[in-house]
């Protein structure tokens, strides 16, 4: 008798010392999504607060092109929006539409060799341009970060510990099919 509670002591520890394990893993792979989730939010608030100086910047050369500023900053105020609620679905959405009205933007300069040439106005889009790039790596990250998650929180066994402690799924920071098309710079000139 002694040896066979031994046995199930034994047997109940290793499924003890198990469910840490797995729970311990699905806590990291948590935390790594809401840390990716982290690093775009900064650069969104960066880009956030550089978008204003770019278009104030134009506004004094673009006195004819105040729809073009409009938009961005209307996408600006999208963005901004969806990231305050935490809704990746319009994030995503807005973000598509952010760069569609930095592409007219940057297309409609082109027209004003003296904004081209303002310093200022090189420095800032230089800057939103890096941005921009760093905010498509994180993306990238934390799409691959929330993807681990979401795998690992179906997979058995560890779906028993991510259904006993409500792990749930995170959202994937996508962006719509017509969003991730070229802008067609006809267009942009129509309106």
């Amino acid at each position: 008798m002694g040896v066979t509670l031994s046995v199930l002591l034994f047997i109940f520890g290793l499924i003890v010392v198990w469910g840490i394990i797995l729970y311990n893993g699905l806590v990291v792979l948590k935390h790594n999504v809401s840390q990716a989730w982290s690093n775009i939010d900064v650069l969104l608030k960066q880009r956030h607060d550089e978008l204003p100086k770019l278009v104030e910047t134009a506004r004094q050369y673009m006195q004819y092109e105040q729809t073009t500023l409009e938009k961005v900053m209307r996408a600006r105020a999208a963005v901004h929006g969806a990231q305050e609620r935490g809704d990746l679905d319009a994030l995503g959405l807005a973000e598509g539409q952010l760069r569609a009205g930095l592409s007219g933007f940057y297309a409609v300069a082109e027209a004003y060799p003296e904004l081209k040439a303002n310093t200022s106005f090189q420095h800032l889009q230089q800057r939103i341009s890096s941005l921009e790039n760093m905010i498509a790596d994180r993306r990238e990250f934390y799409n691959a970060s929330v993807n681990i998650n979401n795998v690992r929180i179906e997979q058995f066994p560890d779906v028993l510990v991510a259904q006993l402690f409500r792990f749930r799924p995170f959202k994937l920071l996508t962006f719509r099919e017509e969003e991730l098309a070229d802008v067609s710079i006809k267009t942009l000139f129509q309106s």
